[in-house]
């Protein structure tokens, strides 16, 4: 479906190493800009119908927007604040089960606060896909495991790769009651700007062939979001050199 460009990405990553360090200028341009587009695609994904411009008015400007509901503004504003956390740990040497839990706090605090930042206390389903998830006792085990995961495949692939394989670990667990693709998606994205690589985004246009090779991640088959990932690595780095080329 979708060919492996990690390759592609190194290459691009050299080019981009040859424009570091970024001055304090180009680092808040390029972290604000990928922030709304990270914001509005991840929360397309999941069905929130503001576009890019209104969920650039809502986390720029303080806006609130007619005609939308409060819960699709606050996922805006949450998850912008979920994506500045992000940053705050990147140097940080491990990604603990903390970050997680304040990752997805941040996020959902204004939606649900009883349960932001905490396990799910209930079964959970994905409508329409033949997946099973982990009932609700198993979680805090599950996610103590993960927690080990993430330090001990670190090294054992490339960061595409190592990311793709987090994200898919992470929602075959399904740990939170709502929240868990943008979780998801936030830490692979930490995953990959620890390793030197740009902000990366899924356009709701994939929406349907990212559901199906995360679907096969579920199913223990991760090569297919590999090769997606890549791709959608390659084209946000693209954009990347783009901005700095200009």
């Amino acid at each position: 479906m979708f060919e492996n460009k990690i390759h592609l990405c190194d290459q691009q990553k050299k080019e981009l190493d040859s424009f570091r360090p970024l001055s304090p200028d180009q680092v808040k341009a390029l972290k604000d800009h990928f922030k709304i587009g990270l914001t509005y695609s991840s929360n397309a994904l999941e069905g929130n119908t503001l576009t890019l411009v209104e969920t650039k008015v809502i986390i720029e400007d303080g806006l609130t927007i007619g005609g939308k509901t409060l819960r699709e503004i606050d996922e805006a504003t949450g998850h912008a604040r979920a994506y500045d956390f992000i940053f705050d740990i990147i140097k940080n040497e491990n990604i603990t089960l903390s970050d997680l839990l304040n990752i997805h706090k941040l996020f959902y605090q204004n939606i649900d606060p009883e349960n932001a930042g905490s396990y799910r206390t209930k079964k959970v389903f994905i409508s329409g896909m033949d997946v099973t998830l982990p009932p609700p006792e198993e979680v805090s085990k599950l996610m103590r495991e993960f927690e080990k995961e993430i330090i001990n495949l670190k090294d054992k692939h490339h960061p595409v790769e190592y990311a793709a394989i987090i994200h898919n670990k992470f929602v075959t667990i399904h740990p939170f009651l709502d929240g868990n693709g943008r979780t998801a998606r936030l830490l692979m994205n930490l995953i990959l700007l620890k390793s030197g690589h740009s902000i990366t985004i899924i356009p709701p246009l994939y929406r349907a062939e990212y559901v199906a090779c995360a679907y096969q991640g579920n199913k223990g088959n991760n090569s297919n979001f590999i090769n997606f990932l890549s791709c959608m690595v390659y084209e946000s780095q693209k954009e990347m050199l783009r901005m700095l080329k200009n």
